[in-house]
């Protein structure tokens, strides 16, 4: 657990927690009242904005710096993951492995080697690029549902990156991992249900928050050093939205010190030199695709089980 000089911000974390469940909730009852186009437009607008606020708080909960209450943050990372939608224990290992594979041939989307397939490189990034990314996760809450050992790699070996993924998996959060899952159901069904929500309101609304989730997976990721630690980058866009994504923006700084919390980021590593550029422009370079490497790195934590 960090303490000082990087404390975590607890109650400012709890807090915006809370007022984010809060909008979430009056966002989704809006869904059931709105009529124009405009009006779904303008909500669909507002969660993608601030459910990428909600992750960025939830990854802080993945890190265990969402607050040094070991029960509190578990119990707010498991709530802001429902409205993501998936299991808070099984996102949390997703993350924490990407923090062991990070740019080794087992996470480098934006390259092809041999004897890969070129054509399904490139409609998986840009799955990343469109949100179908978010898609597979939030529709993998179904199969979570029947039986998490439906997630087992031996059903993606045709894809590299999704076994190292399902490879990682800890087996001994089977059952967390299906409970919060039902809850996902739970969750939506009743808000659209009391809320009288039109179903494509509801879809317009999650799939907002989809498409700019999955755009931003990468986009610090893009064509960087292929190194566990310094494979980031730092980037930004507007003043006001940096500070309501709770300077997720600041990539690099993160991948080196994941322990400090959130709001240190920007202080720390005064000593080198961190260029930030645009967030916009990184996204719109990705659209290049992927390309052919002969360099191979190594996962060197290919065999560890998250914990």
């Amino acid at each position: 657990m960090t303490t000082e000089p990087f404390p975590i911000p607890s109650r400012l974390n709890v807090g915006l927690a809370l007022l984010l469940i809060c909008l979430y909730l009056i966002i989704f009852w809006a869904a059931g009242q709105a009529e124009g186009w405009w009006v779904v437009a303008l909500l669909a607008a507002a969660y993608a904005i601030f459910m990428n606020t909600g992750y960025a708080l939830l990854h802080e909960a993945e890190h265990n710096l969402l607050h040094p209450n070991h029960e509190i943050n578990e119990a707010l990372g498991t709530v802001l993951a429902l409205f993501f939608p998936a299991p808070f224990h099984l996102l949390r290992q997703g993350h924490l492995g990407h923090h062991l594979r990070n740019r080794s041939d087992d996470e480098a989307f934006d390259f092809y080697f041999e004897g890969e397939n070129p054509v399904w490189k490139y409609l998986q990034f840009y799955g990343i690029l469109t949100g179908l990314f978010w898609a597979v996760i939030a529709l993998s809450n179904l199969l979570t549902v029947l039986s998490p050992r439906l997630l087992r790699p031996r059903y993606t070996n045709f894809d590299r990156p999704s076994q190292a993924v399902l490879e990682s998996l800890n087996p001994r959060y089977n059952h967390v991992i299906q409970a919060e899952a039902l809850l996902v159901f739970l969750l939506h069904g009743a808000m659209v249900s009391n809320f009288t929500i039109p179903i494509w309101h509801y879809v317009i609304i999650l799939s907002a928050f989809g498409f700019t989730w999955s755009a931003l997976q990468y986009v610090h990721h893009f064509r960087t050093v292929r190194d566990v630690r310094n494979g980031a980058r730092n980037l930004k866009t507007w003043a006001l939205l940096d500070m309501v994504w709770l300077n997720h923006n600041w990539h690099l700084r993160h991948h080196r010190y994941p322990t400090i919390p959130w709001i240190h980021l920007p202080n720390v590593d005064e000593g080198r030199v961190s260029s930030r550029g645009s967030l916009v422009l990184a996204y719109l370079r990705m659209w290049s695709g992927p390309r052919f490497s002969p360099e191979r790195v190594q996962n060197l934590y290919a065999d560890k089980i998250i914990r």
